[in-house]
């Protein structure tokens, strides 16, 4: 009867898993993404999680959420909405079912469901479905007993047993959407291979909830297949922004043939990019947990000073904090990478939700007259590029570069084709020459670039000293001289200003669109979401974005004037708007501001440009 089943072939689909925050749904999440992507499905994942290292068990304000989209081509985003809903208690299915479509399956843990869980989760009947009004499939499954029996021959006590649950609920999943489950096993085998005995368990707990929907049909009519049809031939991996950040930056070290360093402070959701470098001294990664924001940049810059690829990585708050010593690397002239991926502020404020709200604070925000060149990485998978990019630029022009991205980008993942290196460009840092010894001072500059040379320590010939005031352009002694100062200005700014970066390309209709879309940084998926949804609804639209913030690239004002009506959408108020207000004259642009913590909706989007073409 089993094997009779229909098998339905879908373009795409929306899974949600969510339970406690020690339920491990990010993991259930990572485990069926990574399976998807392995046979060649592309894929976007949001992990949603609560700030609270442990909520209340069962509470609503506790429930962790991992959402994954999974397509036969290309896909954009998480997704607004979810085709299946995964909930193993009553707080996420309260919290949880505004993600459903109304055409969703709903899986559900009934052990979790017990008057307890209802009352904790603000139920006031036994009967959530019916008193939520769910008219959709529920797959409604004794899952924690079935654990516990499936591991009854283990000596696993009954606490450990349970935290196998998620597996069940990856397995199922797995049936659903006819899954290897190979993969899943060598997943699992992989992340607890120092726990043979715990891999072992779980995947057992995997097999038996695969073997309960095919045994049973789960109370769904259909399974269901993801034919890959764009896959480029090559390996993949499912790969987090962090993690694609921390191999772009190995990546360029590798390149210019230095060592890397990386003096970080803890704090979410950058710390990842600390723990993936930490496991990379072999690569000759060195990485150093420092005692607070400041002392992260400032041993960075020693770092650099010393002749390395040097890297400090914050977010939000951090990046206040680092501020000071960001400026001592631009009047020192080093090349450093501050990398800031952006969560919601001001303060504290939302430490694992995602926004763009501190563009002006990276362009500005510094004492004095103090260029920095800005880049925003699109998605999870462009992180590596962007940070490979990013350290080409500090080690080619002398500068330090902030690297912007999000906790959307850096915790959600997509299928990412491994590089070949030998395919990326150069990096050539502008070194004394030994023939430059005799005349050399600490200022001096390609004539060309206006950058100045690097002498690394220990280079004989060319002692010097560096440091945080004001220094004579010609002798590099310090100076207090008025005109010396605004001429050294000058140059640090033109210095960024020569810097090359690619033209901003238009997707879309790029000749005759009715709306020009611009955004930049990791809301590309969802702005080109809603760019295809409304060409396909008749629209001429078109999408700008961006990704080198400064400089510009030099057709931006070209572009700006091109198109009668032109939108900015953002995750802030504003201030990639008013950037470009300030940098091309007469722009004055409609406005797409959210501040809310969580990705752009889609349909919200095509919603409000819409309204924007038909004024």
């Amino acid at each position: 009867m089993a094997d009779e089943m229909m098998v339905k072939e879908l373009e795409e689909v929306v899974v949600r898993f969510s339970g406690d925050s020690g339920d491990g749904m990010q993991l259930a999440g990572n485990i069926f993404s990574t399976v998807s992507a392995t046979i060649g499905n592309d894929i976007s994942t949001f992990p949603d999680y609560p700030a609270d290292i442990r909520a209340p068990q069962g509470s609503l304000t506790g429930v962790s959420g991992f959402q994954v989209h999974i397509g036969a081509e290309k896909v954009y985003t998480p997704g607004d909405k979810c085709d299946v809903l995964v909930a193993m208690n009553a707080a996420a299915l309260k919290t949880q079912y505004k993600f459903a479509k109304s055409t969703a399956c709903i899986i559900i843990d009934t052990d979790a469901f017990q008057k307890s869980d209802l009352d904790k989760a603000a139920f006031t009947t036994d009967n959530p479905i019916e008193e939520m009004g769910i008219k959709q499939d529920v797959i409604a499954a004794p899952i924690s007993q079935m654990v516990k029996d499936c591991l009854a021959d283990t000596r696993m006590d009954n606490k450990s047993m349970l935290k196998c649950r998620n597996m069940f609920a990856v397995g199922l999943v797995c049936w659903l959407f006819n899954r290897d489950l190979n993969i899943a096993e060598d997943f699992i085998r992989e992340k607890f291979s120092k726990k043979p005995e715990i891999a072992e368990a779980n995947i057992k707990v995997v097999r038996a909830g695969y073997d309960y929907g095919h045994n049973t049909h789960a109370s769904v009519a259909h399974t269901y297949k993801i034919e890959s049809k764009a896959a480029v031939p090559g390996k993949y991996m499912d790969i987090t922004g962090n993690k694609a950040t921390a191999y772009g930056f190995i990546a360029a070290a590798e390149k210019a043939g230095l060592k890397l360093y990386l003096g970080s402070y803890p704090i979410t959701p950058a710390t990842d990019v600390l723990h993936e470098l930490s496991k990379h001294k072999s690569l000759g990664v060195t990485t150093v947990q420092c005692e607070d924001e400041i002392a992260g940049c400032a041993s960075a810059i020693g770092a650099s000073y010393a002749g390395a690829l040097a890297v400090t990585s914050t977010s939000g708050p951090g990046i206040c904090l680092k501020s000071e010593a960001m400026n001592l690397a631009v009047i020192m002239e080093l090349p450093l990478i501050v990398l800031d991926v952006q969560r919601g502020g001001p303060a504290t404020g939302l430490p694992t939700k995602s926004e763009q709200t501190d563009l002006l604070q990276v362009l500005f925000g510094r004492n004095g007259e103090s260029p920095m060149p800005v880049i925003a990485a699109t998605s999870p998978t462009d992180c590596f590029d962007s940070a490979y990019m990013a350290a080409k630029i500090a080690l080619e022009h002398m500068t330090p570069v902030v690297l912007l991205t999000d906790a959307f980008v850096a915790n959600g993942s997509g299928a990412w084709k491994l590089p070949k290196l030998a395919n990326y460009p150069a990096i050539n840092p502008p070194y004394v020459r030994p023939e430059m010894s005799e005349t050399w001072t600490p200022y001096q500059r390609d004539p060309k670039t206006g950058v100045r040379y690097w002498a690394v320590p220990g280079t004989e010939g060319f002692t010097h000293v560096l440091g945080g005031l004001e220094k004579d352009n010609k002798t590099g002694a310090i100076s207090t001289d008025p005109e010396n100062h605004d001429l050294m200005t000058r140059l640090r700014q033109q210095k960024i200003a020569n810097i090359e970066v690619p033209d901003v390309e238009v997707e879309g209709d790029k000749e005759d669109a009715e709306l020009l879309i611009v955004g930049f940084g990791g809301t590309y998926g969802h702005l080109h979401a809603a760019m295809d949804e409304l060409r396909a609804n008749g629209k001429k639209v078109a999408l700008a974005h961006f990704k080198f913030i400064n400089p510009l690239p030099k057709n931006t004002a070209a572009l700006m004037k091109k198109y009668k009506k032109v939108v900015v959408a953002e995750q802030n108020m504003g201030q990639f708007a008013g950037y470009l207000r300030m940098k091309v004259d007469g722009f004055v642009p409609y406005q797409f501001n959210q501040v809310k913590g969580q990705p752009f909706v889609v349909n919200e989007l095509v919603n409000a440009f819409t309204e924007i073409i038909n004024k």
